[in-house]
């Protein structure tokens, strides 16, 4: 999918935007934290847009290898072990580069760059239709519902209890409280 170099810059950039904040994600700025000058960026990511494609999909990429590899194949995953990947502060790569510090930015993100938040809706989209699948086999009544409600049940927990949040204290108390729900609620699923 990418060159190493086009990796590096990628990697950069996530880290720019979870240290900094997505505002502070420019060619320009990018540039920089990457060594380079403006021109050899663009040599790789010609346009604002494409670098943003490049980036989603590399994050993309990125979790779907890291579910693989901690958990298995996603449609042969229970729902507990969905969620408990989405719980996983560092979903991505076995250096915590994708915390919750850099999803909250990626939300923020999605306001203000629809292209990036169609990116991401299409990540959302993949564990959402197997999350809705499984609910519906574990016979929920509602499982597109319920799949959307356990998404934002799991997305409001970094928000409230990730890293730097006032009630960060209580982080392992919330995942454990969401995984005895889902323990009681779906059982094997």
């Amino acid at each position: 999918m990418t060159t190493d170099r086009k990796t590096e810059i990628l990697r950069s950039a996530i880290e720019l935007i979870a240290d900094e904040g997505y505002g502070s994600l420019s060619m320009r700025a990018l540039a920089r934290a990457s060594g380079m000058k403006l021109g050899a960026l663009q040599y790789h990511f010609q346009t604002w847009d494409a670098l943003l494609v490049a980036l989603v999909a590399y994050i993309e990429s990125q979790i779907i290898s890291a579910f693989e590899s901690g958990v298995g194949e996603l449609g042969q995953a229970s729902v507990r072990e969905m969620i408990e990947f989405m719980l996983d502060e560092h979903v991505g790569t076995a250096d915590g580069l994708f915390s919750d510090r850099l999803w909250v930015q990626l939300w923020a993100m999605e306001q203000v760059e629809p292209l990036v938040s169609d990116l991401l809706e299409d990540i959302y989209a993949k564990f959402l239709a197997e999350l809705e699948i499984k609910l519906a086999d574990a016979g929920a009544a509602l499982p597109r519902g319920e799949a959307l409600a356990l998404l934002g049940m799991l997305e409001g927990e970094s928000l409230f209890s990730g890293s730097g949040r006032r009630w960060e204290k209580d982080r392992r108390s919330v995942r454990k409280s969401i995984l005895n729900w889902i323990d009681e609620r779906y059982g094997a699923f």
